[in-house]
């Protein structure tokens, strides 16, 4: 949820647009074997933890430590070069020329708010084109987590330049309509238009978006497709099929989804996850993917960041009335309904969800924790699951202090996940399916 909400803000504020994929699918859930046969002997939860963390080379650990790391100063920097990007549009009266521009060209309001984001979308992409090449491109090669050729990251960029040009002309359009009208209660309709703007971007990603960036197929029949299927009807998922994408032209990480609304709702999984993982990781990953549709966590996550996006459109109406007064003639800026005012908007956003970053992590990170439980019991794969976690580490720091986790993390800490994972197979290793799967675990972990 928390990416949909960045993507959200990145059309609203159209900083560009980079579609980052997570896609997810789900294991059928072995039925629990009834038995009468003696409780197993005592399991060490500490040591089978410490078990998959030293599946870890210290170099590993560190490499995996300083790019996650680094992720903390890549927040602060984002942020500054949103505001520079802001500062150059306004303190050059280029986002009042563009304005003037729009104007000459038509007289519908409409359309001149239209023109205008046009303009503004791929100035703002062009301008923020070096720090996106080197955080998505360099800066992903430097710790060999993409598979991207120059061209082929240029590629990406052009294709998500054409899905924020789209959503994002018609958002902005939407919006400044309402600004207009209401001119008192804009925040609050403008809130408004933003969360159905949410609701629509992720009923139709889906389906319309995301095979723009990658080839969807029907996963062969299989074993585990069976039990994938077996899984999502048992958990009142609707979804008929299971779809692979070829997420590994682009990047070297495992990942999966439960994704979509309304009758759009679909089950992927990329090829790094099925061809990297045995079965039992991937029903883990997958047993974790479908928690998130089971517990509601698309709707509760759109009332939970509805709740930020209002406080947002308030803090943007006390700071674009406060920066207005001081600024405004300056920017040749009119009035809150001025679209050339657009860059102002965006600053104050960018500043208010970078406040509230800890916030939102929170959020995102509560319902990753509840998601992970339901996976352990719908899946019944601890050590598959702990074995994800330890596969996730090439890009997850994974044992940070707790403020660090507090303010950073938006999901669980790769430790804790693996500790939690034990916890629950100390606790059913009474079950004949779960100590079949041990298996699979470091020595120390069984």
């Amino acid at each position: 949820m928390k990416r949909l909400v960045g993507w959200l803000l990145l059309v609203f504020l159209s900083v560009g647009v980079a579609w980052a994929q997570t896609p997810q699918a789900v294991p059928a859930p072995a039925p629990r074997a009834q038995t009468n046969a003696a409780p197993a002997t005592h399991f060490d939860v500490e040591a089978a933890t410490n078990a998959y963390m030293a599946e870890l080379s210290p170099a590993q650990r560190a490499q995996s430590d300083a790019y996650f790391e680094g992720g903390y100063w890549l927040i602060l920097w984002d942020l500054l070069v949103a505001l520079g990007v802001a500062w150059l549009l306004l303190g050059t009266r280029l986002s009042a020329h563009m304005r003037n521009l729009a104007e000459r060209i038509t007289r519908w309001r409409w359309l001149q708010t239209a023109i205008y984001a046009l303009q503004y979308i791929v100035l703002t992409s062009l301008l923020t084109l070096p720090w996106s090449l080197y955080e998505g491109y360099f800066r992903e090669h430097e710790y060999g987590l993409s598979n991207l050729t120059l061209p082929g990251w240029f590629g990406e960029q052009a294709k998500g330049l054409i899905v924020a040009l789209v959503l994002g002309i018609i958002a902005l359009v939407i919006v400044y309509a309402v600004i207009r009208k209401a001119t008192r209660t804009w925040w609050l309709w403008g809130a408004g238009v933003a969360i159905v703007f949410i609701i629509f971007t992720a009923t139709i990603a889906p389906v319309y978006v995301a095979p723009l960036f990658n080839t969807y197929k029907p996963l062969p029949d299989s074993a585990l497709k069976t039990q994938l299927l077996s899984m999502a009807r048992a958990n009142g998922i609707p979804a008929d099929n299971v779809y692979v994408f070829d997420a590994s032209r682009q990047s070297k990480r495992i990942s999966a989804n439960v994704s979509g609304m309304f009758g759009t709702t679909r089950i992927s999984l990329n090829d790094n996850l099925l061809n990297r993982s045995t079965p039992a990781e991937v029903k883990a990953v997958l047993g974790h993917e479908m928690g998130h549709y089971v517990l509601n966590h698309v709707y509760k996550g759109i009332v939970f960041f509805g709740i930020v996006i209002v406080l947002a459109f308030a803090f943007v109406r006390w700071g674009f009335g406060w920066a207005l007064r001081r600024w405004g003639g300056h920017w040749q800026v009119r009035g809150i309904g001025d679209i050339a005012g657009l860059p102002l908007l965006a600053a104050l956003f960018a500043i208010f969800m970078f406040v509230m970053t800890p916030v939102t992590n929170t959020i995102t990170r509560t319902m990753e924790a509840e998601a992970d439980a339901f996976g352990l019991n719908a899946a019944r794969q601890p050590d598959g699951f702990a074995q994800a976690a330890v596969q996730l580490s090439e890009y997850r720091k994974m044992h940070p202090g707790p403020v660090e986790e507090f303010l950073f993390y938006d999901h669980p800490n790769g430790w804790q996940r693996i500790h939690r994972a034990m916890i629950w197979k100390a606790e059913n290793l009474d079950d004949p399916a779960v100590r079949a799967g041990e298996a699979s675990a470091p020595t120390g972990a069984r």
